[in-house]
């Protein structure tokens, strides 16, 4: 996938991220979210706040079609850039276990699966 084609989908999933967010408010309990888990994820972090999506791996996802999913990720490597741009050199990683992400939605392809809109926690 091409760095303009990442970047297109980032800022689209950051703008339905805020109008979600707004829906969501007034959504109360209806919305529940759906459980997913995942072995292992991979997050970059930029020098202004961390990315809006996950890329993980090995993942269980639910065959309901939810507003929000709540994601358990085993490991998550995150990967502090020092610029804005994937391919900025990285400044340090570092590593957490058994994290909860919420998320708005994901795609996938080839094992890998691509979760957007979640908001830092």
């Amino acid at each position: 996938m091409s760095l303009t084609l990442r970047r297109l989908i980032g800022v689209t999933a950051a703008a339905a991220t805020g109008a979600a967010a707004l829906l969501v408010a007034g959504a109360g309990t209806a919305g529940a979210a759906e459980r997913a888990h995942c072995d292992r994820a991979e997050q970059n972090l930029w020098s202004d706040g961390p990315s809006r999506g996950l890329t993980a791996h090995h993942c269980d996802i639910p065959s309901g079609r939810g507003r929000w999913y709540t994601v358990e990720i085993d490991t998550v490597v995150q990967t502090r850039r020092k610029g804005d741009t994937l391919d900025g050199a990285v400044d340090r990683t570092r590593t957490l276990h058994d994290r909860t992400f919420r998320c708005l939605g994901y795609t996938s392809d080839d094992g890998t699966v691509n979760w957007f809109g979640c908001p830092p926690s």
